[in-house]
This record gives C-alpha cells, sequence and structure tokens, in this order.
C-alpha cells in the first residue's frame, strides 16, 4: 500500500496577516515550540493567548491567472509585462512572477500575494488598493481588476465572504476598459522600426535633428484676446467691432491652409500643440487662427491616424483666448461630395462645441443655395459665419465677363441678406492681382456692410502686394502664414506684411521679434517634414493659365508623380486650363478642382485633346467624378453646364436642376450611429460619429488602427516617420502627469513566423514587442487572433487543446449552442454561442492546440 503524506510547514494566509498584526515571528515560534519551549514563556518568544495584542489591521489578495471575465480559468501563456507594487504598509510573498515568465496549464495559478496593513482597517483598505493598481502585468489575463472592485464595495467590511455574495453583486464584474497605452505606443514605434512608415516610403529622409525650440510661456493664463469679445460681443458685435478697428486684423493661417498647401497637408497635432501656448501668451493680437477643416479632416484620420477632433480640442485648450477658424465646404462640409442637410447640421453643430468659433463657408461652384443650410447651421450655434465668394478670373479683363465685378458685388449681396456677419474673399488659387484686389475691396465696402476677410495664395509670387493693395482699399482683415511656411502655394509672408504696414495707421500691433521666434519654430519643423515637400523652387506666373488652387497644385503633382507622369507636370497645367474651358469656365476649388484635375490627368495619360473630349463621336471613358459633376451632384455654375459636352459626359442619364440636398432624404442618424458602431465594435462619440458620417470607411480604418496601436499623436513626429535609432531615447507624454521615457535598443532577426522582437528600456525597465515583418515570408504561419470586440469572432477563452468541434461551416446555431471543445490541464470546457447566427468558418480541428484569444470560428447575422 502507498500512502501520501504532506508536510507543509509553509505560513498560510490567515498567518501571515497573524504575524503583521501582532508582531510574532510565526516560522521562529514554530521552531523554538517544537524543540520544547512552552507558549507564554520567554523562550517560545509568543505570549500567552490572552496576552496577544492587536498592533495593526491587515489584508491580504492573491493576485492570479484567473480571469474574473471567463469564470475565473486560469488563463496561461508568457507575462509580456510585470511590474509589482512596492511601498510602505506593503508585504509581498511568493512572488515568482517576472517579464518573460512561462505560465502553463500544469502550475498554480497564484503570481504573488499582497498584504496591506495599516493602524486603521481604512488605513490597510487604501494601501491594498494603490498596490493592486501599481501593478502591470500584461501578456496574460488577471484577477486584479475584479480585486479592486472588491475592496472598492461600500459593503466590503461587512459582507458575507461566500460565493453568494459575489454572484449576487454584478459591479464587481464591471471593469474600465484597460488602455494599456505604453504598450500599444511600443507597438507603434516598433512598427515603424522594423516596416517604415508608407508615408515616407521611397523618399528623400532629413537628418536628426535637436527638437524645434519653442518659445517658453508663463505659468498664468493667457491675456484676453478676441475669443473673449466674441464670448462678450456676440457674433454681430464683433463683426461691428471690427469695422471699427483701424488696424489690420491677420489670421495665421500656418496650421491650416500653410501646410496643406506645401506639405500635402501632412502636419501632425504633435507640432501643432507644441507650439499652441506660446500663440496665445505671445501673440494674443492675432485675429484668428485657421486651424482645421478643409483636406486636414480627412488627412488626420487617413494618413495621419489622428482623430481631428481631438486635435480641435486641444487646441482650443491651448489658445483660449484666440478665435479658431475652420473652413467649411457648404453642403460639402470637410468631404468631397454633397451630404444630406441633417448630416451637414450634426457636424456644425459638433464642431462649435468642441471649438471652432469662425466658419468660413463656402461652395465650389459660388451656388448660395448650396451654402444656405450651412451658413444658417452656424448662425444657430451662434458663431461667427464668415461667407466666401470664391474669386476666378480677373475682374479688369473684359474677355472673362463672366466673372466681372457686378458679379461679385450682386454675390456678395445675396450671401448679406442669407445671414452673414463677415464676407470672405477666397482666391483660392492667387489670381486677384493687385489692381483687381484694390477696386474689388473698395467697391464691396462701398455696396454691402459687412467686414472683409481677404485670402490669397502666393503661387505667382506676388500675391503679399495683392494685400497690400487690400488694404489701402480698406480690407479689415487678411491671411498670411508665419514667414517658413509661407510664399509658393502657400500664403504670403506674414512677418513681412506686418513689417510693411508698421508705423503705419494700418499698422497690425504684431511684434516682429515674436513672429521671428514663432518662424525659428516652423522652420525646424518644417524639416522633419522633407519628404512632403514639392518640387516647387519660385513663383509662377502659369498660375494665371491653369488658376489651380494653392492647396491642389501639390496634391496634383503628387498624382502627377503616381501616375508616372510627373516630368510632363506644364502639359498638365495646359490640360487643367483646357479642362476648366471645356467645362464652361467654372469655379475651380475644392470639390471641383478635384474634378478638373481628375479629367486634366486624364487627358495627358491618354493622350487626348480637347478636340476628341468635346466631339460627339468620340467615345471617353469619362472619370466618375467628372460625371457626377455634370449631374449635378455637386450645385450648377452661374449660366449652367455647357449643353453638348454635358449630353456627351451623362450619356442618356437624367441631370439635376436643383439643390442636391434639397433632393437628399436626411440620414437616420440613430441607425447610422448604430452601423458604426457594428463596424468599429465598440460604442463611439458624438463627434467620431461625425466622422463616420463624413468618411464611413476612412473613420472604420482610423478606429481600427487606434485599437490595435492607441493615440499615436503623443509620438514626436522624427520616430512617427522615421522610426528610432538604436540607443536613441524619447520621452512621449501620454496626459498631464504620465509621461513615457523610451529607449530603443535593439531588433532581432526574424523567426519562422515572420516577427522580430523589438527591445526597448520603458521607464527603466526591459519591454519587448512582437512586430510581423512584412517584407519576411514566414515558414510558419501563426494562427490568427480574434478581434475584441467582433461579435462575428469567436475566441478562445483560455490556452489548450481543441478536442471536439460540433459544428461546421454554413450551420445555423442559437445562443447557447456548443460550437466545440477545449481541454486543459485534464478539465475540458465547452465554448457556447453567445448569439444566433451562422457559422461563416471554422478554424480549427480537433487536436488543434491554441493559445488564448486565438480564432476558432467566425459568424455571420
Amino acid at each position: 500500500a502507498f500512502y501520501f503524506i504532506e508536510v507543509n510547514p509553509r505560513v498560510q494566509v490567515e498567518h501571515t496577516v497573524t504575524e503583521i498584526v501582532t508582531g510574532i515571528d510565526i516560522v521562529k515560534a514554530q521552531i523554538r515550540i517544537a524543540g520544547g519551549a512552552k507558549l507564554g514563556t520567554k523562550d517560545s518568544g509568543v505570549p500567552a493567548q490572552g496576552d496577544v495584542k492587536l498592533t495593526s489591521h491587515a489584508m491580504q489578495c492573491r493576485v492570479t491567472t484567473e480571469d474574473p471575465e471567463n469564470n475565473f480559468i486560469p488563463d496561461y501563456g508568457r507575462i509580456r509585462v510585470y511590474r509589482s507594487a512596492a511601498g510602505f504598509g506593503i508585504r509581498l510573498d511568493a512572488g515568482t512572477a517576472y517579464s518573460g515568465a512561462l505560465i502553463t496549464p500544469y502550475y498554480d495559478s497564484l503570481l504573488v500575494k499582497v498584504t496591506a496593513y495599516g493602524l486603521d482597517p481604512d488605513e490597510a483598505i487604501t494601501r491594498m488598493d494603490r498596490a493592486l493598481r501599481e501593478f502591470r502585468v500584461r501578456g496574460v489575463s488577471t484577477n486584479l481588476r475584479f480585486l479592486e472592485n472588491l475592496i472598492n464595495h461600500p459593503q466590503f467590511r461587512g459582507a458575507d465572504y461566500t460565493t453568494r455574495f459575489v454572484d449576487e453583486t454584478p459591479a464587481l464584474f464591471r471593469f474600465p476598459k484597460r488602455r494599456d497605452r505604453a504598450t500599444r505606443t511600443l507597438r507603434f514605434i516598433g512598427d515603424v522600426i522594423v516596416n517604415g512608415n508608407a508615408l515616407v516610403k521611397d523618399r528623400v529622409q532629413p537628418a536628426r535633428l535637436p527638437p524645434p525650440p519653442v518659445p517658453p510661456v508663463p505659468a498664468a493664463d493667457p491675456p484676453e484676446g478676441t475669443k473673449q469679445l466674441l464670448d462678450r460681443l456676440g457674433p454681430k458685435g464683433l463683426a461691428d467691432w471690427m469695422k471699427g478697428e483701424t488696424r489690420v486684423l491677420v489670421t495665421d493661417t500656418t496650421m491650416r491652409d500653410a501646410h496643406q498647401s506645401l506639405l500635402a497637408t501632412r502636419m501632425r497635432s504633435y507640432d501643432m500643440l507644441q507650439i499652441a501656448p506660446a500663440y496665445a501668451h505671445r501673440l494674443p493680437q492675432l485675429y484668428s487662427m485657421e486651424c482645421w477643416g478643409g483636406a486636414t479632416f480627412d488627412v488626420a484620420m487617413r494618413f495621419l491616424n489622428e482623430c481631428p477632433w481631438e486635435r480641435l480640442e486641444r487646441l482650443r485648450a491651448a489658445m483660449p483666448n484666440l478665435l479658431l477658424q475652420m473652413l467649411l465646404r457648404a453642403s460639402n462640409a470637410v468631404g468631397y461630395t454633397n451630404y444630406a442637410d441633417n448630416v451637414v447640421r450634426y457636424f456644425v453643430e459638433r464642431a462649435a462645441r468642441t471649438g471652432i468659433d469662425l466658419f468660413r463657408v463656402f461652395d465650389s461652384l459660388n451656388w448660395v443655395d448650396n451654402m444656405r443650410v450651412a451658413m444658417d447651421a452656424v448662425n444657430e450655434t451662434g458663431m461667427l459665419c464668415e461667407a466666401a465668394i470664391c474669386y476666378t478670373g480677373d475682374i479688369n479683363d473684359p474677355a472673362r465677363s463672366k466673372y466681372d465685378l457686378k458679379y461679385y458685388v450682386e454675390l456678395a449681396k445675396e450671401l448679406e441678406r442669407a445671414g452673414a456677419h463677415i464676407l470672405g474673399i477666397k482666391d483660392m488659387a492667387g489670381v486677384c492681382r493687385p489692381g483687381s484686389a484694390r477696386t474689388l475691396v473698395r467697391t464691396l465696402k462701398e455696396e454691402i456692410g459687412l467686414p472683409i476677410h481677404f485670402h490669397t495664395h502666393d503661387t505667382s509670387g506676388i500675391s503679399a502686394a495683392s494685400v497690400l493693395a487690400a488694404v489701402e482699399a480698406g480690407v479689415d482683415a487678411v491671411d498670411a502664414a508665419m514667414d517658413s511656411m509661407s510664399g509658393l502655394t502657400s500664403q504670403p509672408n506674414l512677418g513681412s506684411i506686418v513689417e510693411a504696414l508698421a508705423r503705419t495707421e494700418r499698422d497690425t500691433g504684431l511684434d516682429p521679434a515674436e513672429l521671428r521666434r514663432m518662424s525659428e519654430y516652423w522652420e525646424a519643423v518644417r524639416f522633419a517634414y522633407t519628404p512632403f515637400e514639392s518640387d516647387i523652387r519660385s513663383g509662377a506666373s502659369e498660375v494665371y493659365l491653369h488658376e489651380m488652387p494653392g492647396g491642389q497644385y501639390t496634391n496634383l503633382r503628387e498624382q502627377a508623380r503616381a501616375l508616372g507622369v510627373d516630368h510632363r507636370w506644364h502639359e498638365v497645367a495646359r490640360a487643367y486650363s483646357d479642362v476648366n474651358q471645356l467645362f464652361g469656365d467654372i469655379v475651380k476649388v475644392t470639390p471641383t478642382s478635384k474634378v478638373v484635375g481628375d479629367m486634366a490627368l486624364m487627358m495627358v495619360t491618354n493622350n487626348l485633346t480637347p478636340e476628341d473630349v468635346a466631339t460627339p463621336d468620340k467615345d471617353i471613358a469619362f472619370p466618375e467624378s467628372v460625371i457626377s459633376l455634370f449631374r449635378g451632384d455637386l450645385g450648377q455654375p452661374p449660366g449652367g453646364w455647357p449643353t453638348a459636352l454635358q449630353r456627351k459626359v451623362l450619356n442618356g442619364e437624367t441631370a439635376l436642376d436643383t439643390r442636391p440636398g434639397a433632393v437628399m432624404p436626411p440620414v437616420e442618424l440613430g441607425g447610422a450611429r448604430q452601423e458604426a458602431e457594428h463596424k468599429v465594435h465598440r460604442h463611439i462619440s458624438d463627434n467620431e460619429f461625425a466622422s463616420y458620417l463624413m468618411y464611413p470607411k476612412v473613420f472604420t480604418d482610423y478606429a481600427k488602427h487606434h485599437s490595435h496601436f492607441g493615440d499615436v499623436t503623443a509620438v514626436p513626429t522624427d520616430v512617427y516617420f522615421y522610426g528610432m535609432e538604436a540607443g536613441q531615447e524619447i520621452s512621449v507624454e501620454l496626459e498631464r502627469g504620465k509621461t513615457l521615457i523610451i529607449r530603443y535598443l535593439a531588433v532581432s532577426d526574424a523567426d519562422e513566423e515572420g516577427q522580430r522582437t523589438v527591445f526597448f528600456e520603458l521607464n527603466g525597465q526591459p519591454r519587448s514587442i512582437k512586430v510581423e515583418d512584412r517584407t519576411v515570408a514566414p515558414t510558419r504561419k501563426a494562427h490568427p487572433k480574434a478581434e475584441a470586440g467582433n461579435p462575428n469572432h469567436v475566441p478562445a477563452p483560455m490556452p489548450g487543446m481543441v478536442t471536439s468541434v460540433a459544428v461546421q461551416k454554413g450551420q445555423k446555431i442559437a445562443r447557447g449552442d456548443v460550437l466545440l471543445s477545449l481541454e486543459a490541464m485534464k478539465m475540458e470546457t465547452a465554448v457556447r454561442a453567445e448569439r444566433d447566427g451562422t457559422v461563416a468558418d471554422v478554424l480549427v480541428s480537433a487536436g488543434t492546440q491554441i493559445d488564448a484569444h486565438d480564432l476558432l470560428l467566425t459568424l455571420d447575422g
């Protein structure tokens, strides 16, 4: 016969707590008593039972891999990150966990025992709570959050600690979503180190330079500015104040149109937010900061993996005294198509609520009917409505009588009647010559009662002269860009305009020395964006031929480069002019300018002449954007479309003869929101929903990136684009008071799954991240992981082996049906369906070894 005898001298949970609250060393007492000492004697070191005194209060928690969200089934795998608690009033026992440790199904799930003590129960609980929150365990599930909920429950001290108490207290199982921002940040940086950033692939990369010099700011609140004026006076009062000002008011476009025009809209929030507080403190005399809207909205999500709304929120907080200005494309909002009226109103309401004070509203065909919904929506928010007329042609050229002075005056009066507070002159291509600017501004000042705000581009090289001519004629406000971000397709030079007007009656009141400090910062920032610089080295009078908007010029050159016709750029420019004439000489600004560009590129790449396009007998496969334009999806131009070409483009399709928004049914917002949340597998905010309404696929892709890599806006720009060099150390400020100190150490060779291990130090602790090398073909394919929150994915609840599969592809299932069974540690677990549906695919079979969160099945319906 065999007998098992356990000899267990271990000090158990209750004994550990006893030692702390009594001050008695139980292990020592055990040894002495075994040697013959008696309780209550000096030899034993233990007083008699009645003389034992409590010196403190203590409690102990077992930190384990038992998953409270999976019926406390132990989780297994490799611990990627382990950080323990420390500090006064804390004791740790049986701590065998460490970063890199492999937790197997064949060992106790205990990671560590934590004992906290204090002079009273509340102090012991508080110290335990602090200790539990200090733990960082990544790679396996733990019971930490359950323990936090338990000890903080109001009934904790008087509770009956039974299964019934746990079962009847659902609050114990409500866990905040773990952000794990450090891991996701390292994952992103590791991916750039291994795979590079696709945005700068095959482009010239700049040398590493010191961080840009940020002008210091005091800790005090910034001085009052135009934002406070708007709050006090309201939009009508602020417009009256503008008209009464002698000085020229200046809008800085560096954070929006300047980088959109020069750097393909690629500037990141990181660089804007570094300098934003300096604007608030050092340049409170600015009229406004144009920092949002236009192409920056979709590019933020599409290419920079940023939330445009968070950019706005942070800029609002950093510049609380300045008007924040955006560009709104009327019924196109910040998109390239018309949206339903209720979508436009929803977007405007969210933008105003989030921080926009001044909305510059324009229509790509100068059609006021298309602007009214957006203008009304702005006025309903109580913010400033600047209705812009888009300038094209030349009011002094009798051959361009379609857009003569009378046309612009009548358009301005119509916008004034529609409720504009300010009239904007939007010279998007920079073709408003100095003489034309002087005449136009002077006449508009005589004919309407609104302040006038002049915007132009410096593509020609002489736009500063147009600005000064407009100032001479009495313009109230002008747009300009900081010196190092000005010129070419951007706005004219802000510092030079300020110097030109200094010590005159129209002096801007801006300090040239402060402007130079800002310009030095932007000069250093711009260097990091070298790959996005267009190959434009001088002003070009060619702009008077093609009339391309400054914001489109660089992007169209990029498109030509992608199509392999960049060496034929001047042909593209001439084709752009030809297309404009074929279309009837239209206003060219987003999105109509994009359509003209699409057609011009098509003509050059297919060697088509204007005659080929106009001839009814020659078949042309027009781009979809051209068909949409001639169908009237973007509205109606002055005088309508050329009849013969419209007939050819539409090929029998009926054209709209009314405002597109008037015939578009309103979007059912509740249903659209459910659709969005289903796609991204989580709840979305009101602002995120507005992003989805504008760009459903772009937002969905951005949300997927954010889920995997987190918020990447805090990563320095050079690291975002170019990764890190071995030995380099950076700081990433996640929020005030929470900064990651990251040092990149090395990267391994690719393993059989095509993955490389990237080694870091994070806040002095070693960390490693597995990154798939997308240039390496794996010799062994890794099992796919289930997407967190995706209801169509059935994940493995724990590591183990699949013992049986109960369903097959195409089979209908009901909630509660057994899908398959897993075995781990000789314990079999059934995986059941959490909803009705149909099995779309089965990715495992009996005998498959799987890890936690591996994808087992996919469902439809």
